[in-house]
């Protein structure tokens, strides 16, 4: 069976117009074009259209799609591949509703309470690609704990660095949404957050969290350590590992004063790093001496 140009303009509804310009390109022949002129279009041709239509969809270009149909010369084959891509932009197009749901949400909470939103960037691994080497870059001023996060990595596999940075990325998320939430630094969830990356610490320079330690994080020494902590591997404050109160500050300090940590911090929140800083002074005020 076969349709007239005019017809599969109408099921389509793509122009007779377009439809010459997809052959004359060379993108989608007719099957035959009558004595009459007119171009004529059988069931391939009509599934070739539906797989440069899906792809425009996608915001594929003609000479993209030229190429694609090319080398995908089974319908069958070609359709899945394009169903597989329309499920992958379904998941980002949910990830953007979702995250325009928050952005909504927190508008209104904010419009109800007279202050200011908190721009949240959401990453999945805000730390990929970052290499051993960059980690000593970003503790050059922490001899101690760079040597600590070298022995913690030396036995970690690829998995297990790239677990702890999108651990790592989620906690710095999850410290956002306390600061967009307009939590004070020294707020008791906040500090509870704190008080964990403080125990993690001690335990990485204690030697007792191995395998554990991401290793890979520029953003500030606490959000180098692992998102979790398990109990029998706390770390003792007064014991092995013990962080000093001035080095815990200086630590502190560099969440804004380290251009690599603020970047990593800010590139999550604006205020993100002076936020971590402002926790960390305000847990260490609060700790007897």
């Amino acid at each position: 069976m076969a349709w007239p140009i005019a017809e599969v303009a109408r099921m389509s509804g793509v122009t007779a117009r377009t439809l010459r310009h997809y052959d004359e390109i060379g993108l989608l022949p007719p099957a035959w074009i009558g004595s009459n002129g007119h171009r004529y279009y059988e069931e391939r041709q009509l599934l070739v259209l539906q797989q440069i239509l899906v792809l425009r969809a996608l915001g594929v270009g003609l000479s993209e799609i030229a190429l694609i149909l090319g080398e995908e010369v089974d319908e069958l084959e070609a359709l899945r591949g394009h169903h597989r891509r329309l499920l992958a932009e379904r998941e980002r197009l949910d990830a953007l509703a979702a995250t325009v749901s928050r952005t909504i949400a927190d508008l209104e909470r904010a419009r109800e309470d007279g202050t200011t939103v908190t721009s949240i960037n959401r990453p999945e691994n805000l730390f990929e690609g970052i290499q051993p080497a960059d980690v000593d870059a970003s503790l050059r001023d922490f001899p101690e704990q760079a040597e600590a996060a070298r022995r913690a990595t030396a036995a970690m596999t690829p998995e297990q660095i790239e677990a702890g940075q999108r651990e790592r990325t989620a906690r710095m998320i999850r410290l956002a949404e306390l600061l967009a939430a307009g939590h004070p630094a020294g707020a008791e969830p906040v500090q509870r957050m704190i008080e964990e990356e403080h125990r993690m610490l001690v335990a990485v320079r204690a030697g007792s969290l191995p395998g554990s330690l991401p290793g890979s994080l520029p953003g500030s020494l606490p959000g180098s350590l692992p998102g979790s902590l398990p109990s029998d591997a706390a770390g003792d404050a007064s014991g092995p590992g013990a962080v000093p109160a001035e080095e815990w500050l200086a630590i502190a300090r560099s969440c804004t004063e380290n251009e690599q940590w603020r970047a990593a911090y800010e590139a999550i929140a604006p205020g993100l790093a002076a936020y971590q800083r402002a926790a960390m002074e305000a847990y260490a005020e609060a700790r007897p001496a």
